[in-house]
This record gives C-alpha cells, sequence and structure tokens, in this order.
C-alpha cells in the first residue's frame, strides 16, 4: 500500500469519527429538546386542569377594550 492511500485512509477514518460525533451530539440534543416539549406539555395539561375547575360562566364578563 502506498503512503497516499494511508494518508487518505486515516483521513476519511477521522471524518468518519467527527461525523458520529456530530451525530450524537445531536441526538442528545433531540432527546433534550422531546424532555422539554413533554414537560411544558404536561404543565399545559395541569393548567387547562385547574381552569376546568371554575365555577361556570367565570370569565364571560371580562372588558378588555382599551
Amino acid at each position: 500500500m502506498d503512503p497516499a492511500s494511508l494518508v487518505s485512509a486515516m483521513t476519511a477514518a477521522q471524518m468518519g469519527a467527527a461525523q458520529a460525533a456530530v451525530a450524537a451530539k445531536l441526538i442528545r440534543m433531540n432527546a433534550d429538546n422531546a424532555a422539554s416539549i413533554a414537560k411544558v406539555l404536561e404543565a399545559a395539561q395541569q393548567n387547562m386542569n385547574n381552569l376546568a375547575n371554575l365555577a361556570a360562566g367565570v370569565g364571560q364578563s371580562l372588558d378588555i377594550r382599551v
């Protein structure tokens, strides 16, 4: 095997390792984002449950004109 082929193979291996590292980072970021979205949806559901317990008619005569 000539030296140019060895250098080419080593460069390709390093590029592959870098791509794998970037892919792993993106997967971790996506997992963190999914967890954050789940927390927001859970909080929204809890807020809706609190609003569901209000008496009928609450907030109907709210004047928001400026």
